[in-house]
Formats: structure tokens, sequence, C-alpha cells
């Protein structure tokens, strides 16, 4: 089973939908022991950093998910549900995060013309291989965010282009983040969240 973690921070909806699209059975959960059972785990959001972190301690879900992740439950991070994936976010306050990967959240600073939110189509560069990675290279997927994670090389798969090499996909282990919304683009997103169920299903 699929848990998407419900903590409140929206496009549940649209994710679940996608799944369903790619013939996957899947859970909006905010249940410690469903997380822990899972197959993989889904961590979607939109929102800001700080009411993100708040909310998956208020639910009591950070120990869930980290234990879920030390077993070696997949798990990925969607838009705010990647930001949270690093130590600290810079949103509003200084928030510490799930610190699966290590970085810190930044503000993109905005330009004439180039301004923030970050919105719309962008396209893709690869820069290492990662199972979720294959055919992105110049592809154009959706985004919507105004941070970023500003994270070591080491553990940046895809960026976009935005002014500065915005990191599009992370990941370290078990643990994957795509800044983007795959549930909103299109047959490449869905791809993408395919290769995802198929790293859950191998890891079973």
């Amino acid at each position: 089973m699929i848990i998407v973690i419900d903590y409140d921070a929206g496009n549940t909806a649209n994710v679940l939908r996608a799944l369903k699209k790619i013939g996957v059975q899947a859970e909006l959960s905010s249940n410690p022991t469903k997380i822990l059972a899972a197959d993989g785990l889904i961590l979607p959001g939109v929102g800001a950093y700080p009411t993100a972190m708040a909310e998956l301690t208020k639910r009591d879900l950070v120990p869930a998910i980290k234990e879920a992740v030390a077993k070696g439950i997949p798990l990925l991070g969607i838009c705010l549900g990647m930001q949270v994936l690093t130590e600290t976010g810079l949103e509003h306050q200084e928030t510490q995060g799930l610190g699966f990967i290590p970085g810190v959240c930044r503000e993109i600073k905005a330009s004439k013309n180039l301004p923030v939110p970050h919105m719309g189509w962008n396209d893709l560069t690869v820069k290492q291989d990662s199972p979720l990675t294959d055919g992105l290279d110049g592809q154009s997927v959706y985004f919507v965010h105004s941070y970023f994670t500003d994270v070591p090389e080491e553990y940046i798969d895809v960026t976009a282009d935005y002014g500065i090499e915005v990191p599009a996909m992370i990941h370290k282990e078990n643990v994957y983040g795509a800044q983007f919304h795959p549930e909103k683009s299109g047959d490449l997103g869905l791809g993408i969240l395919e290769k995802f169920i198929d790293i859950c299903k191998a890891n079973t």
C-alpha cells in the first residue's frame, strides 16, 4: 500500500487522482501505524515550511516518518514536501526540517524578468541519474514555488534554470524529492510516479 501522508498541506486530492490514473492503490492517512507498514510514502504539500513542520509535529508524524525511512521505506516529497526533507527552512523564520537531506531551504530572489513565485512550465536538466530521472533531460514540468532547496551537489539529480539553478529533483538513499508537481505535469509526471512505484515494489 502507498500512503499519501495527510498533514493538511494541500494537493493530496490531485496526487491521489494521479496515482489512481496509473492504477496504484493508495490511501491518504496520518496514522503512524499505517505509515510504518506502507510499501512507499508520498509527502505532498503546498504552503509554508514552518506551517508544514508544525502540522507534522502536531500530528506526531515526524517520528513515524523518520522510523519508516530508517526501515528503508521509499519516500517521495513533492513541492513543499521536498523542501521539508532538508535540515532547515528559512521561510518566515528558521525552522528545523525532517533532516533527511543536508541543506537549507532558501527564498528565490525575484527579478524584473523572473517574478516569484516561480510558476509554470520549465525545462529540466539531468545532472546525475537516479531511478526517477530516465527520459527527463530537456523535458518540461510544472512548478509553483517561491523557495528552493540549497543542498550539496551530490544530492541534486535534476535542475531547472530560473535565474539560479533550481534543484528540481534531489535524493539520498531511499528519500526522493520533486520540487515540481508530477501530478500536474501530464504523462511525463505520471511516468515519474510510476518509476517511484517501481522503487516501492522492488523494496517489498
